[in-house]
């Protein structure tokens, strides 16, 4: 999978995430989207370095997805977290 594939991935994973992690989030639509993009990578990575899957082979490989989704949604806690989350 080339760059260009890893950010639409990273914006559907951002979503996804979204989806699953409902409030509204310090960033807002950009910060949410830019971590979807920073999870997809974080995600492939840890699958490819950890889990021994390589991941750069197809876009639509179930752990493919799920790396990228496991990666947005530790990043969104992460970033909650540190920076507050707006539904108190």
């Amino acid at each position: 999978m080339g760059i260009i594939s890893w950010i639409i991935l990273g914006l559907l994973a951002g979503a996804i995430a979204k989806l699953l992690l409902p409030g509204r989030d310090p960033g807002g639509f950009i910060g949410t989207t830019l971590i979807g993009i920073a999870g997809a990578f974080l995600g492939g990575w840890i699958s490819a370095r950890w889990l021994d899957h390589p991941v750069g082979k197809h876009f639509y490989d179930g752990a493919t997805w799920a790396a990228a989704i496991g990666g947005s949604l530790v990043l969104l806690i992460v970033y909650r977290i540190l920076f507050g989350n707006s539904r108190d």
